[in-house]
């Protein structure tokens, strides 16, 4: 199944589903009430994430200030990012995605599920430098000439 297709699938069953969800606890505890629980949890959401992503930019800044990189806190400031976007989605399944999203071990585990999709690039750019610009035996040498004896 194409990615297009996955796509689709998503937008047309998650907005069906909040719908549903939205009407069932309606239902339960009142139009109002659902409406505020829908704000409130957006509100929390947001804060939490303007929380999660100042410790996160904290992090990657000293992991450059120390010459790192910070690969997965940048992992963990897009999952911070998705997880923005989902609470201040109005309903129940992306806000307990986008919640979800907040905790940082099974935000860390996430992360660690996707990175082993990802065959890591490994040596420094010093190794690449190197590699680039070595000469070996044999290789040709690049660069302008002159005769002399014309």
């Amino acid at each position: 199944m194409n990615s297009l297709r996955i796509f689709f699938l998503i937008f047309l069953f998650v907005p069906a589903l909040e719908i549903y969800l939205l009407i069932q606890v309606g239902s339960v505890i009142g139009a109002l009430w659902t409406v505020l629980l829908v704000i409130l949890t957006a509100i929390i959401g947001a804060s939490q994430v303007q929380r999660q992503g100042l410790q996160t930019a904290s992090k990657i800044q000293s992991q450059l200030h120390s010459g790192g990189m910070p690969a997965v806190e940048i992992a963990e400031g897009f999952c911070l990012f998705m997880a923005g976007a989902l609470l201040i989605t109005p309903g129940f399944f992306t806000d307990s995605i986008g919640f979800a999203l907040l905790v940082p071990p099974l935000r860390r585990f996430l992360i660690s599920r996707a990175l082993l999709k990802f065959k890591p690039v490994t040596g420094t750019s010093a190794d690449v430098h190197n590699r680039s610009f070595s000469q070996q035996p044999g290789d040709p040498i690049d660069g302008d000439f002159r005769r002399l004896d014309d």
